[in-house]
């Protein structure tokens, strides 16, 4: 076995994809977007979302469309975000199909059962999502969410993404 110090995927800096490139320089929360029930819930973890205010307000996110959840997301037309702390690494990784999750990933976490879909129990902040619409831009499914019902708890440690890995929370300068 061979410990590489560097990627050993990564393509040579003349060949990088520079629009991929730009997109990893913006750091992004991490959220984990739920939708269905029983069998048929499915989950991803997102990181190219935003919020629009406005009453209603609304969330923009930007996912996979080739994703179980974004297929189940528009057939439902109901979703469940939930913003993702440092100590739930583990669980953004199973839900981006990066890491193992014996039994699957639903069996990490507590889950509540709601109208729109499985809420992750421990999850200080989350909104209970109505998709309004659903457009392709590039190579991700721009999907526009009304914000049905919000619930913004402590501000513990999100977990941000930014260049392809989980960083630590910065602190905020007081």
């Amino acid at each position: 076995m061979t410990i590489h110090t560097s990627h050993p995927f990564l393509e040579p800096e003349g060949q990088r994809d520079p629009v991929r490139r730009l997109r990893g320089r913006l750091a992004g929360t991490v959220s984990l977007w739920t939708t269905g029930t029983g069998a048929g819930r499915e989950g991803l973890t997102v990181s190219s979302w935003m919020v629009a205010g406005g009453e209603p307000g609304r969330v923009l996110g930007l996912l996979d469309p080739d994703a179980d959840l974004t297929e189940e997301l528009v057939a439902s037309g109901r979703g469940v975000l939930q913003l993702l702390d440092w100590a739930d690494r583990g669980l953004a990784e199973a839900f981006a199909g990066t890491a193992p999750a014996p039994g699957g990933p639903w069996r990490l976490a507590g889950w509540v059962g709601t109208d729109h879909g499985p809420r992750l129990e421990h999850a200080h902040t989350w909104a209970l999502l109505s998709v309004e619409s659903v457009a392709e831009v590039g190579w991700s499914s721009l999907v526009t969410c009304r914000i049905d019902e919000v619930v913004v708890g402590d501000d513990g440690d999100p977990l941000v993404h930014r260049r392809g890995r989980f960083v630590p929370p910065a602190r905020d300068a007081v």
